[in-house]
């Protein structure tokens, strides 16, 4: 049996509205939790890359012109290793703890798409992709881990995107 390179790999992005600023003393263990946490998805299995900047996590770089916004961006292998990785250790751990750290949005907070195998999505790709599941729910443009498409899905249906 061979293996073949994948054609299309998984993207995610999510974003946070910080309740405090990250410096805070209500933020600490958020904070303090980045490296090790983005240390455990580097290595994780199904894991392709992160957006990061110099400081090692994407803290600073802004999404959707707002402060108070964080981004957290990343490539897998598909939705297997993503949620493995998400619900699992530290992250879990975390994520549990969100409500302390961040203020619940109505509208939607993540959103997946695939990429083809070894593109690199930009920010800005990410805030059209979750301005478009926000606008017209789950398609295979931009989906949920709860409503999910085959990769491949978006090149075979016109898809309407943001003007």
């Amino acid at each position: 049996m061979t293996n073949q390179t994948p054609a299309y790999e998984l993207a995610q992005v999510n974003i946070a509205r910080l309740k405090h600023p990250l410096d805070s003393p209500q933020l600490k263990d958020f904070v303090d939790n980045l490296d090790p946490v983005n240390a455990v998805a580097d290595v994780s299995d199904g894991f392709v890359w992160r957006l990061q900047n110099d400081s090692g996590n994407a803290t600073d770089i802004p999404v959707l012109g707002d402060e108070w916004l964080i981004v957290n961006m990343s490539v897998w292998r598909d939705t297997n290793a993503l949620t493995a990785f998400m619900y699992q250790g530290l992250h879990r751990e975390l994520l549990a703890r969100r409500r302390e750290f961040f203020e619940r949005l109505e509208e939607a907070v993540t959103a997946l798409w695939w990429v083809p195998a070894g593109h690199r999505p930009t920010v800005a790709e990410a805030e059209e992709r979750l301005l478009h599941l926000r606008a017209h729910g789950p398609t295979p443009y931009a989906f949920s881990l709860r409503t999910s498409f085959p990769p491949g899905a978006a090149d075979a249906v016109e898809v309407s995107r943001p003007a």
